[in-house]
């Protein structure tokens, strides 16, 4: 596991873009939204800063027949599928995978999940689903069976744009022919899955290139007065605005909110709200703040101590490795004075 996540972190494929404009320069990209045999392809409209980037010379055909060879050795030969399908974005492995399926009539996922087997296979398949697929496939797994992991379920929900959830919900309803909404609502309770619900539904302004500055005021003084002024606290107010509020705007909102209260936004979740409600609004908040410093904390926190937490390393580098996986690393090296390589490695 470690040798697969030490080497993909620290590979990097130039884009034309990036040979342009120079390194830690944001690609930006519309949204695009496409299906592959029922998985949606979704990249949101805002900077991005992958580690992962289009192939130069990509020949989607002689991948798959390497591929099919280091399947076929005795053995298997996972440096070699490692070192194909992790230098290729996810839209070049469905190729691949195309064009496996039509040489050898086998779908390529099934075929390297009967090769492989623990974190490695996790990993590679992982890989070879969409980004949105892949998360509706977290987000079941957060809440199957007995108990509900609710770091995945908080980290994926209050992580993700309202674009990016809209495409979760469609594909998580082709996938388990059931709500996302019913399936949060029945593994939550109160107003933690007030919040998560609010936050699925998927309301949040768009950013505006106004600043407005009444609102600004009014929604600093009214998180102030719904909760530390106050005896008790007005959650629903809280809900309201932090998952309806653009993010650009709530950045603001929490920089005023300093002016009004005694305690930063943070400090008054904590003194206001306790358990999981004190850990989602937390995690909505660092996110809202600092998506990429956010990521970087948490796998700082999944390193420590001898047992390395691999799921949650694997959902972070797969699912942001197309996304912003260079600036959390920049962010990473920053709060930690190691490199994220290092710290693998």
């Amino acid at each position: 596991m470690f040798i697969l996540l030490h080497f993909w972190v620290h590979c990097k494929i130039v884009s034309p873009q990036e040979s342009e404009n120079g390194v830690g320069i944001p690609v930006f990209e519309s949204a695009i939204t496409g299906s592959w045999r029922g998985e949606h392809l979704n990249y949101p409209r805002e900077p991005r800063f992958p580690t992962v980037f289009p192939a130069p010379d990509f020949d989607p055909e002689k991948d798959a027949s390497w591929i099919d060879t280091a399947i076929k050795t005795k053995g298997v030969d996972e440096r070699t599928i490692i070192d194909i399908l992790t230098k290729r974005t996810y839209t070049q492995r469905r190729e691949i995978a195309f064009e496996y399926e039509k040489k050898e009539k086998k779908d390529l996922a099934t075929v390297l999940k009967g090769a492989l087997s623990g974190s490695l296979e996790n990993v590679i398949l992982g890989l070879m689903r969409s980004p949105t697929h892949f998360d509706a496939l977290e987000l079941k797994a957060s809440m199957k069976g007995l108990g509900t992991d609710e770091d995945s379920l908080f980290e994926i929900i209050c992580s993700r744009s309202s674009e990016e959830l809209l495409e979760i919900k469609k594909v998580y309803k082709e996938l388990f022919k059931k709500d996302l909404e019913k399936d949060v609502a029945g593994d939550t309770s109160g107003d933690v899955s007030k919040l998560l619900l609010a936050l699925v539904q998927a309301k949040r302004e768009e950013p505006s290139n106004i600043v407005d500055y009444e609102k600004i005021d009014h929604d600093a003084k009214t998180l102030y007065e719904a909760g530390v002024k106050k005896k008790g606290t007005d959650v629903g107010v809280w809900i309201t605005i932090f998952s309806e509020r653009s993010v650009p705007h709530l950045r603001k909102v929490f920089e005023r909110y300093k002016s009004c209260s005694p305690y930063d936004i943070k400090e008054s979740i904590r003194k206001e709200v306790k358990g999981d409600l004190e850990k989602s609004f937390l995690t909505l908040v660092e996110c809202l703040e600092n998506k990429q410093l956010f990521f970087a904390n948490k796998l700082n926190e999944a390193m420590k101590g001898k047992s390395a937490k691999e799921k949650t390393l694997t959902r972070i580098i797969v699912s942001r490795c197309e996304v912003d996986l260079m600036k959390i690393r920049t962010e990473f090296k920053r709060q930690f004075g190691k490199s994220l390589y290092q710290t693998i490695a």
